[in-house]
């Protein structure tokens, strides 16, 4: 399937710029979450023992708090997307501006940017698992899973950041070349 450069821009442009909306967002509520219990949603991702995860859900048993950790929790869900949407195309945008025509190194920048959709779906599974903690409770069987999964998304969420800054790359390079007039011998 091809896609014009324009498409390509644009999705790239708004993937990038909502997802940066949604992630500031999201730390925030983080933020104000550990500021009023001690514990964010992503103090989670650390977590190794069901020990550690049943006083942080105790933490947030009060309902405000409960309230807050769960809408955390799931705005992470609308972020997934986008993030793997700017990933993916900021893949396709170093393969194009830095690897022309057919190589080696080209397929292996295209298949890192496969990695980025892979981690939004460990992403969400790591997310279903820590919602099924808080309300079914938590065992030490699942959170090894939660933390087996969290390793993966993070190596997956650091590919996708590398193309990511790759691509911001790319585009700066071009608005540079583009500026630069050209002198003729």
């Amino acid at each position: 399937m091809r896609i014009s450069k324009a498409t390509l821009n644009n999705g790239w442009a708004w993937s990038t710029g909502l997802g940066l909306i949604v992630f500031a967002a999201l730390g925030g509520m983080d933020m104000w979450l550990k500021a009023l219990t001690g514990v964010s949603t992503t103090d989670l991702q650390g977590f190794s023992s069901a020990a550690q995860f049943r006083l942080a859900f105790h933490a947030w048993a009060p309902e405000p708090y409960a309230v807050r950790a769960g809408f955390a929790l799931g705005l992470d869900y609308l972020l997934m997307p986008l993030y793997a949407i700017s990933f993916f195309l900021s893949g396709v945008i170093v393969a194009e501006s830095f690897t022309p025509g057919k190589s080696r190194f080209r397929r292996y920048v295209l298949m890192a940017a496969m990695v980025a959709p892979v981690g939004a779906l460990l992403d969400a599974a790591e997310n279903a698992l820590h919602l099924a903690m808080l309300l079914g409770g938590a065992e030490d069987g699942l959170v090894r899973i939660a933390t087996a999964i969290s390793s993966a998304k993070t190596v997956a969420v650091t590919i996708g950041m590398a193309l990511l800054v790759g691509a911001l790359v790319a585009k700066i390079g071009m608005r540079k070349a583009r500026a630069r007039p050209v002198v003729e011998p």
